[in-house]
């Protein structure tokens, strides 16, 4: 290891790197385009995939929602047009005859104006059952969700989004305790949870209150307004969808082939797509990055084998002076992983520059197209440290050259 730190060998490195700026330097962006292309891209698809994460991963990944609709075909009588309402008798019946099921939730929604003291806002209002927190968790900041008690004695309780309390409530008040009106009803608030769930209400955040409640309060009988369905993870979700539309139709005398008549979204196959999209991408993101390193380092290889002819005559005069083959080689590979590594970690350092500015750009805020766009440390180690070892690889190819001249014929070059 001495040589690392012997005087004239870096001066010789740095001696060929002088004679040759402009081809050294060409090399050098080269190789560190190609580290630069595989940090941020890398990062753009870790962003895009924590984008897709904070929109849908607090759902159950092999969910489907299911909603009534009307129908698109006449049947047993009942004419083309027939409005469809789920009702409780449905979800009993999809709990006792399809397989696979996990949870089956039944929800409700409106919007409604909520008021506490001089504030308001109008805001998505849902009726819940506690299994929602299984299928759709919340990240509650205080407070707790909707339980069987709330649901059993049907409650005038809530649990309130993060961006509700900051409408409705003055910095620093504990919301847990507090009242906060909605058409002219007094409810206790529970539960509080962290903004950016996704739900289907207003833009200003959303109001949980028990399922029993909701149907009391705006009179909706054993109706259902969508359910929530979630299969065990050795089910097909997609199956379970066709098998639940499949019965409603037979429940409601629906035309067995009407594919109107029920509404559905099968988030479970929704989330493979985006999966193994992203999959993709990164796979794409490597073999781009991989192919533009190695086409880099190869032109490395390609200066150093020219550097390694213009100085044929000093190789053999060395060599006729009694340097050892080892010694050539040793600085050609030395040479070969010096520019490998400068160019590498410019191309990291820059890539790293240009992930912050997209993260403070493009990256930040509700709308944000990608999440917190980074690369991890290990694969950073990874790359530099193959980076290396290909710099290590190619400089044997000069190196070889380099010896394999013997002397009395260096010394005849001209």
């Amino acid at each position: 290891m001495k040589f690392l730190f012997d005087k004239d060998t870096w001066q010789e490195i740095y001696s060929s790197i002088r004679k040759n700026k402009m081809r050294t330097g060409i090399t050098i962006i080269g190789v560190m385009w190609g580290i630069f292309l595989l940090v941020v891209l890398l990062g753009a698809a870790k962003g895009l995939e924590n984008n897709f994460n904070k929109l849908f991963g607090n759902f159950a990944t092999n969910s489907v929602f299911v909603w009534a609709q009307s129908t698109s075909k006449p049947f047993k009588g009942f004419q083309e047009g027939k409005g469809l309402t789920l009702k409780m008798t449905d979800l009993d019946n999809i709990k006792n005859e399809i397989e696979g099921l996990e949870f089956v939730v039944p929800r409700h929604q409106t919007q409604a104006l909520a008021i506490n003291n001089f504030k308001s806002g109008n805001f998505g209002i849902f009726g819940d059952y506690p299994e929602l927190d299984k299928v759709q968790k919340k990240d509650l900041v205080y407070g707790r969700f909707i339980n069987d008690n709330d649901i059993k004695e049907k409650k005038k309780v809530c649990v309130i989004e993060e961006e509700i309390y900051k409408q409705l409530f003055d910095k620093d008040v504990y919301p847990i305790g507090q009242y906060i009106k909605i058409n002219n009803i007094n409810y206790n608030v529970v539960g509080m949870y962290k903004q950016g769930q996704v739900g289907t209400g207003g833009p200003q955040g959303n109001i949980h209150i028990p399922f029993t409640t909701f149907q009391q309060v705006y009179n909706r009988g054993n109706t259902i307004g969508w359910m929530m369905i979630t299969g065990k993870p050795e089910y097909d979700i997609k199956q379970i969808e066709a098998d639940v539309k499949l019965l409603l139709r037979n429940l409601h005398k629906v035309h067995p082939q009407d594919e109107r008549a029920f509404g559905s979204f099968n988030l479970g196959e929704r989330i493979a797509q985006v999966t193994g999209f992203l999959t993709g991408m990164q796979f794409l993101t490597w073999f781009v990055g991989i192919a533009t390193l190695i086409a880099g380092v190869f032109a490395i290889g390609n200066i150093l084998l020219i550097t390694v002819k213009e100085r044929t005559k000093e190789i053999g005069i060395r060599r006729a002076i009694g340097a050892k083959p080892w010694e050539i080689k040793r600085q050609i590979i030395l040479e070969s992983v010096f520019l490998t590594s400068i160019a590498g970690a410019l191309g990291i350092i820059f890539g790293g520059l240009v992930l912050m500015l997209i993260d403070a750009t493009i990256g930040s805020g509700p709308e944000a197209a990608l999440t917190n766009p980074t690369v991890d440390i290990p694969v950073i180690i990874i790359a530099a440290v193959t980076l290396v070892v290909l710099g290590t690889l190619i400089g044997l190819i000069p190196a070889q050259t380099a010896v394999s001249i013997r002397p009395i014929e260096a010394l005849r070059e001209e």
